[in-house]
């Protein structure tokens, strides 16, 4: 099989230098409109495919973003690895802003979001116990140690549905109770979607600020996050490009069965089985339904 990296992030990330073959790719999915067009192209003699989450000029809030359509589409193109690319508050002293954390756990609070493809006339149950690719996190792990990031390896993400920002209160129980070391808005349902499409993924979090905890730093304020941003898009853009030599053209089957989520998860007998639903699924679980 060969590697296809799909990276799904902020406007910039896809301002690759040395991406050839580089055209915008309009997808059709059975879940609706991706956040946009798709940016395909070669890079290193890897195929890769970018995907601006809330759209190019910033159009969908964390809550609008259409995570299943986005998913199904990186599927429908033939992507293999999926590298989350994001802007979160820190909850830790020590992740500071323009840090990166590559991410392994999470503790989904969003309420408002559309969390899997299955359902009525189709179930089907995923583990999320481990909801990121330890192989693909290493990889982004080791990008930007060698692009000169500071990087630490692991870390709690905390998903809240905002769009506001947290209180003080909700910001200290996040820390000190829950022991969360990041917050953002994004990375789910998108990770819990991108396990049931079989689909390698990790979360690299930008940490742009330290959310409202922190007695010395104040309230989030959103013009310091933006300066803090550009910042970090840079360093995202040099982590990506050196994923292709780490990762390679060629693809091994993942040692973490993540690209075999669904072998058993099915538990709708064929029979009963919805074939509206089931059509629409061709890309998502096609492997294991059809």
């Amino acid at each position: 099989m060969d590697t296809m990296i799909g990276v799904i992030g902020g406007s910039g990330l896809y301002e690759i230098d040395g991406l050839e073959q580089a055209q915008w790719v309009t997808v059709n999915t059975p879940w609706g409109a991706p956040s946009d067009a798709i940016l395909t192209g070669v890079l290193g003699g890897v195929k890769m495919a970018f995907l601006p989450r809330h759209g190019r000029g910033h159009v969908h809030s964390p809550s609008t973003v259409p995570y299943r359509a986005n998913i199904d589409a990186l599927k429908r193109l033939g992507v293999t690895d999926v590298i989350s690319v994001s802007a979160c508050g820190s909850f830790r002293e020590d992740m500071a802003p323009g840090d990166f954390v590559i991410v392994d756990q999470f503790i989904d609070r969003t309420f408002a979001r559309e969390k899997s493809f299955f359902g009525t006339g189709c179930v089907a149950h995923v583990s999320v116990a481990h909801p990121t690719c330890p192989r693909l996190g290493d990889a982004c792990h080791e990008a930007a140690k060698d692009a000169g990031i500071t990087v630490h390896m692991g870390g709690t993400y905390l998903a809240m549905e905002g769009p506001q920002f947290s209180s003080v209160a909700e910001s200290r129980m996040y820390r000190e109770s829950w022991k969360a070391d990041v917050i953002g808005m994004t990375n789910m349902p998108e990770a819990k979607l991108a396990r049931e499409a079989e689909l390698d993924y990790a979360s690299v979090a930008m940490i742009t600020d330290y959310d409202s905890w922190h007695p010395e730093h104040g309230t989030v304020d959103i013009s310091d996050i933006i300066a803090t941003l550009t910042g970090n898009a840079d360093k995202g853009r040099a982590l990506v490009s050196r994923l292709p030599a780490l990762l390679g053209a060629d693809r091994a089957p993942c040692p973490h069965h993540c690209d075999r989520a669904l072998d058993y998860a099915i538990l709708t007998a064929p029979d009963a089985r919805d074939p509206a639903l089931v059509a629409k699924l061709d890309a998502v679980a096609g492997r294991v339904l059809s």
